[in-house]
């Protein structure tokens, strides 16, 4: 396969990923917004910092409003994590690869396209904002199911689920990391009771909190939240399950061409350490640590992936 091919399939999918992943983090952001009675738009400072725009959002609107953040994480095509903005380069990924892709996924990605468009053509306002967000999330699950319903497991898949799991795990790292640390400012505190409302929030962010209190039995705890998020590989947003597919498709990739690459090792070795990981271990050396060298592993495999199948030609 081309490499320019394999790049816009690998961009496609990161992008609906993307846009999905904001989309969450915009409710995270407005269900803990409600359970604060002074009315503190706080909160909308750490939603930013997660999707890594908070500089940008700085530098067009100076201070922090809810809705303004909001508006900027949906709609603004100034922000590059922004749902529009990312469902926009999706569509246009999609485009470039189309004969790459089958009619059913093709006309998935175009549709959710022109319905998010549409829905976010003016600002969205508090009482229609939970509509919206479902459909956001309801049209990335139609694509989903076009391509798992539809494409053949060969290496265009791969690179479809390459994309894919490289941003979900970004992403549940960064909501991990930063909702952490805004709820639990000081490490001091681990143990602690906690507002069950917001560590619900944290969990229901990446579609887990059912999943969580099936497997606890209802028992929360900070602790036992990062385990889940990190370690579980039955939590199909965990760090372990998105880095675990990441490897098996290198690991197609790597059958298909016979070509073993930098990133191959990369990912045995990151897939490794999430393996043989402990939680106790984690809290004991720091979460922001393990968090803050996980993002950068992450990235260095998503550029080395890049490199190694020649995205740019």
């Amino acid at each position: 396969m081309l490499g320019k091919t394999a790049g816009g399939l690998f961009w496609m999918f990161r992008y609906l990923e993307r846009s999905e992943n904001t989309a969450r983090l915009i409710e995270t952001g407005f269900r803990i917004a409600l359970t604060r009675a002074d009315g503190d738009d706080d909160e909308w400072t750490s939603v930013l910092q997660t999707a890594s725009v908070a500089h940008l959002y700085f530098e067009k609107h100076g201070q922090i409003e809810a809705a303004k953040a909001i508006d900027f994480m949906l709609r603004d095509m100034a922000n590059p994590s922004s749902v529009l903005s990312a469902i926009s380069a999706a569509r246009q990924n999609a485009r470039l690869v189309r004969t790459a892709i089958t009619r059913e996924v093709w006309e998935a990605v175009n549709d959710t396209y022109m319905v998010l468009k549409q829905a976010l053509a003016r600002p969205v306002s508090a009482r229609d904002l939970p509509e919206v967000l479902a459909l956001i999330r309801q049209q990335s699950a139609l694509v989903r199911g076009a391509m798992h319903g539809t494409m053949l497991r060969n290496d265009i898949f791969d690179f479809c689920r390459l994309g894919t799991f490289l941003e979900r795990a970004d992403n549940t790292a960064r909501i991990l990391d930063v909702k952490y640390y805004v709820l639990l400012p000081s490490i001091s505190q681990i143990g602690s009771s906690l507002d069950n409302v917001q560590w619900e929030t944290i969990l229901r962010s990446v579609a887990g909190m059912r999943a969580y209190r099936w497997i606890t039995q209802g028992e929360t705890s900070p602790i036992g939240i990062a385990d889940f998020l990190i370690f579980d590989t039955r939590m199909p947003r965990s760090l372990a399950f998105s880095v675990g597919k990441i490897a098996t498709n290198l690991a197609y990739l790597e059958q298909a061409y016979g070509t073993r690459h930098p990133c191959h090792a990369a990912i045995d070795g990151l897939a490794g350490r999430l393996r043989h990981g402990k939680i106790e271990r984690v809290f004991e050396d720091g979460l922001h640590e393990f968090i803050t060298d996980f993002l950068a592993d992450v990235a260095k495999l998503g550029q080395q992936v890049e490199a190694d199948y020649r995205f740019l030609g």
